[in-house]
């Protein structure tokens, strides 16, 4: 009886996720999702963090994290049968902390209706499939310069929580002091996780996070927590905040960062889709097959985010860990998904991972992300000034919204003017005005 049950559940499992058409098997599918979870854990830790900053309860926000991930990576097994899991991105909040609600003044229960409609939206858009079209009316070289920009700004916040570099009058920024012992907590992360990422071991920067704390409580650095498990957060302070908050949206410059979240979001999850599916060995004539059914789980976990009070979602890149050991369907996700849900009882450990803990992952993350700098054509002007400005704009204003602005607004300019104006899509004349306006609604027109 045990064997005929045994016998069953393998043929679910195989209706269902395809296991041998994969050349893979369920042992294989496991351990890739336990290695996406631990190399992509961190985000349980650092998204409070970010978010805290702006003024959220970090315990909300850990459950939130938790939950969209589960909802995501979950979506992305039972629609797609792919081997890619889900959660709320690094980008998305460092934007929502730093630009919206630090920068702007707007305050974070604004900010989180504002995440709600672009994810309304973002939803509407990607059933009609008109994402997947202003996807590919955006030239690939700014694309990468987006990716790369908001790398350099997620670095450029963790070097500065990290106490590495501080705010001078004589030259903005310069470097911080060594004699802050909480400084060398942030230096011994770097290097730790630095050199665990050179030596390609799995989940670098969750091992890298865990040293840094044993560290930090060792030398008292970090006050030792009154217990590690314990029930899961109330959700209570960040739950349905966004929908009471929706009539606030009545500032232009609300619906100017309506549209920064759904660029932002627009970019980041299909392009790193499909890098894992080209990794995956998954791409068909140069398309990703499903593509419409993963973006859809992630419009859905977006939406499921901003209810619950958390930032956009995204697809992780952290999946290709998973994929590298073999992960090649939906159950690699499922387990991610399932990892989530274990994660939850584990907040207590939020008090002793700290800004210095959370640093180096910034900056680690932040080199990774600025690597696609590389594919970008650095020899053709009319590409180079538009990336460029992309790229430097978002760490030097702090503001991922501008960068994004300054190269969009560039590109048909640097383009005509190399006799290059037949190459440029029409969607990309209309992102120039959409541009300009959100730069004159976002530094002219009264908040």
């Amino acid at each position: 009886m045990d064997a005929a049950n045994g016998n069953n559940n393998q043929s679910f499992i195989e209706r269902l996720f395809h296991l041998n058409e994969n050349n893979t098997t369920v042992r294989r599918e496991i351990l890739a999702g336990l290695t996406t979870f631990v190399s992509m854990a961190y985000i349980l830790f650092v998204n409070p963090q970010v978010l805290g900053t702006a003024g959220m309860d970090k315990g909300a926000v850990f459950t939130a994290t938790a939950l969209s991930a589960i909802l995501g990576s979950v979506l992305m097994a039972l629609l797609a049968n792919y081997p890619i899991a889900i959660a709320p991105g690094l980008g998305d909040n460092a934007f929502f902390t730093y630009s919206v609600v630090l920068a702007m003044g707007i305050p974070w229960q604004t900010a989180m209706a504002g995440v709600l409609v672009s994810s309304v939206i973002f939803l509407i858009i990607s059933v009609l499939k008109v994402r997947e079209i202003v996807i590919d009316s955006i030239p690939h070289d700014l694309k990468l310069a987006v990716a790369a920009g908001i790398g350099l700004f997620i670095a450029f916040v963790g070097l500065q929580g990290g106490g590495l570099i501080t705010a001078s009058k004589s030259t903005l920024v310069t470097m911080g002091s060594f004699t802050v012992p909480t400084t060398w907590l942030t230096i011994f992360g770097l290097v730790v996780t630095g050199i665990l990422m050179a030596r390609k071991i799995p989940g670098s920067i969750f091992i890298g996070m865990i040293l840094t704390t044993i560290l930090g409580l060792a030398t008292k650095l970090i006050p030792l927590p009154d217990h590690i498990i314990s029930t899961i957060p109330s959700l209570k302070p960040t739950f349905g905040v966004a929908v009471q908050h929706l009539g606030d949206i009545k500032q232009p410059q609300l619906w100017a960062v309506v549209l920064i979240f759904l660029l932002v979001a627009f970019f980041d999850t299909a392009g790193t889709m499909i890098g894992l599916a080209e990794q995956a060995g998954f791409m068909k004539n140069n398309k990703m097959p499903r593509i419409g059914r993963a973006l859809m789980a992630d419009s859905v976990s977006m939406l499921g985010g901003a209810f619950m009070g958390t930032t956009p979602t995204a697809a992780y890149v952290e999946s290709s860990a998973g994929i590298a050991i073999g992960g090649r369907t939906g159950l690699t996700s499922l387990t991610v998904g399932v990892m989530f849900a274990l994660a939850m009882f584990f907040s207590p450990l939020l008090a002793v991972v700290t800004t210095n803990v959370t640093a180096p992952v910034l900056i680690i993350v932040g080199i990774l992300m600025a690597q696609s700098m590389k594919y970008i054509d650095w020899e053709k002007f009319e590409i180079a000034m538009p990336a460029f400005l992309t790229i430097v704009g978002m760490p030097l204003t702090y503001n991922i919204s501008y960068g994004i602005a300054f190269g969009f607004i560039a590109y048909p300019l640097t383009m005509v003017a190399a006799g290059r104006h037949k190459e440029i899509n029409p969607v990309m004349y209309i992102l120039f005005f959409v541009f300009l306006l959100l730069l004159y609604v976002i530094n002219v027109l009264p908040s």
